[in-house]
C-alpha cells in the first residue's frame, strides 16, 4: 500500500527492526526497495499485535497506499524525514482485495510509512505531530536509503 507505483501494505525481511512512538513499540519488517514496498503486507491473513511494516523511501514526497491483496485492516502513519507523524489513516479491507478502489494519500510529504494492525495507533494514543524513533535495523535501513 504505497506510493509512486502505489505499493501495497500487507511482506519483507525480519530482523531487529523496531519503531517506537511514545511508550509504544512495534517490531517491524522493512520494505526499502520497490519490490518489497509494492508487495507490502499483501496476501497476509493476519498481522500480529505489536508487529507491522516500515516502508522506507529515499526521499520525502506525497505517498499513496492501497490495500492490494490485503485481508486485514491496517493503520498507516505517514512520517516525515524529521521523524514526525504528518498523517494517520485507517485502511479497510476492500470488497475485492485484488482490485482495490480506495487510495489512502498522505496529506503532507512523508519519507516513511508505518503499517500496523488497525486500531493499534489509536490504542497507543499515537497522533499527528508525535515523534517516531527508528531502532536497530529500521534505523540502518533509513540511513542506507539516503
Amino acid at each position: 500500500m504505497v506510493s509512486a507505483a502505489v505499493p501495497a501494505g500487507c511482506h519483507s525481511r525480519p530482523g531487529d527492526a523496531r519503531v517506537r512512538i511514545g511508550r509504544a513499540e512495534w517490531k517491524v519488517e522493512i520494505a526499502a526497495d520497490e519490490a518489497s514496498r509494492r508487495r507490502g503486507l499483501g496476501g497476509r491473513r493476519e498481522v500480529p499485535a505489536g508487529t507491522g511494516m516500515l516502508f522506507v523511501f529515499p526521499r520525502e514526497a506525497p505517498r499513496r497506499f492501497h490495500m492490494l491483496d490485503c485481508y486485514v485492516p491496517l493503520d498507516v502513519a505517514f512520517i516525515s524525514s524529521r521523524g514526525v507523524i504528518v498523517d494517520i489513516r485507517t485502511m479497510v479491507v476492500e470488497p475485492d482485495p485484488a482490485h482495490p478502489a480506495t487510495i489512502y494519500s498522505s496529506r503532507r510529504p512523508a519519507r516513511y510509512a508505518l503499517e500496523v494492525p488497525a486500531g493499534e495507533l489509536a490504542a497507543a494514543g499515537v497522533k499527528v505531530g508525535d515523534r517516531v524513533e527508528l531502532l536497530g535495523a529500521a534505523r540502518d535501513a533509513a540511513k542506507a536509503a539516503r
